[in-house]
């Protein structure tokens, strides 16, 4: 699998050098629905992970409307529970037997919260010889990410734990690592389709928001033209640059953070105070309206039929993005999350 994005509508950097600096190469990761070993780098897969070693849980509070992570998958996987959830009251005629017997199986009893901590899930997993750009700690070459399926504190953030090991140290893998009974039901969907990745590098520079004043004035100027419009008028239209020419959208290793209405703020090391800088960045969507231009070229008929652009099916509160930022000096120094709304 190859995902091929296409060269940049405009050499941003030629119009206006001073940006050439700020250049960063940023590793897409196009994760797409597959079927991954623990042997392979991939989003929602199994993990590569010692039988001698704990598995991670979450032991904060939890709270929330919950289904099993069963009910979960099967809706997924099975278009027929969607709609007999939706219809199985006023709609029967709609089901077959069969149908509604799926349903009460998978909702019948309802689930309910248990006491005591929850498992984490695998969200992903990317070995250093797959992924252009992963840097890594001295002896590491393989990092796994897992979260809590439940929304956190009042950011709404799942808890994350990020893991860097040696693999060829794994000599003795867990074969049946644990799972959450049920996990958080509502807006946010935390458990991730399993996908093979197709890793990519692009360059990508700053959002407007972080340039500085004399850039910031370049850039307005530079638009207003690129669109024959007045540069009064700029604040009545999405961005070319912040929209084809800075930030790629969707999962990816490095590069900037696409801030929205948050930020920009990055919260420093908290074991060294050094700055911290985008290790993982998890996607809600592939892809929004304004952002065509970095579709891949095989994605487009796909997009043209009117696909959904969220292939691991994860939504973060209200389709938002989460940023792993790691220590700049240090990456294996505890890691900072940065929740894009």
């Amino acid at each position: 699998m190859t995902r091929t994005t296409a060269p940049r509508p405009v050499d941003i950097a030629a119009v206006i050098p001073a940006l050439a600096p700020l250049a960063r190469t940023a590793t897409r990761l196009h994760p797409r629905p597959g079927s991954p070993s623990c042997y392979d780098s991939s989003v929602g897969g199994p993990l590569l992970w010692p039988a001698g070693e704990p598995w991670p849980h979450c032991h904060d509070p939890h709270w929330g409307e919950v289904m099993s992570l069963r009910q979960a998958r099967s809706k997924r996987q099975d278009a027929v529970c969607d709609e007999a959830a939706l219809s199985e009251d006023d709609y029967q005629w709609k089901n077959t037997p069969e149908d509604l017997a799926k349903f009460q199986q998978l909702y019948d009893p309802d689930p309910v919260l248990p006491e005591g901590p929850i498992a984490m899930l695998p969200i992903a997993q990317l070995y250093v010889r797959d992924v252009p750009g992963l840097r890594a700690p001295a002896g590491k070459d393989l990092l796994q990410v897992l979260w809590c399926p439940f929304e956190h504190d009042e950011y709404l953030i799942p808890k994350t734990v990020v893991v860097w090991r040696s693999a060829a140290m794994v000599t003795d893998i867990l074969a049946d690592p644990p799972e959450p009974a049920v996990v958080q039901d509502g807006l946010g969907q935390f458990v991730p389709e399993p996908c093979t990745i197709a890793p990519e590098q692009v360059t990508e520079y700053p959002r407007s928001s972080e340039l500085d004043d004399h850039l910031q004035q370049q850039l307005q100027q530079w638009e207003a033209a690129y669109l024959g419009i007045d540069v009064e008028d700029l604040g009545e239209i999405e961005s070319p640059y912040n929209s084809d020419l800075s930030v790629a959208p969707g999962w990816k290793i490095g590069g900037w953070i696409g801030w929205h209405g948050s930020g920009p703020w990055v919260e420093p090391c908290p074991g060294c105070g050094e700055p911290t800088e985008p290790l993982l960045t998890i996607a809600s969507w592939e892809r929004d309206g304004a952002q065509h231009s970095w579709v891949p070229d095989e994605d487009r008929p796909d997009m043209l039929a009117g696909g959904n652009g969220c292939p691991t099916k994860i939504n973060i509160g209200d389709a938002w993005d989460l940023v792993i930022c790691a220590c700049a000096a240090s990456p294996d120094h505890p890691h900072v999350p940065n929740l894009l709304s």
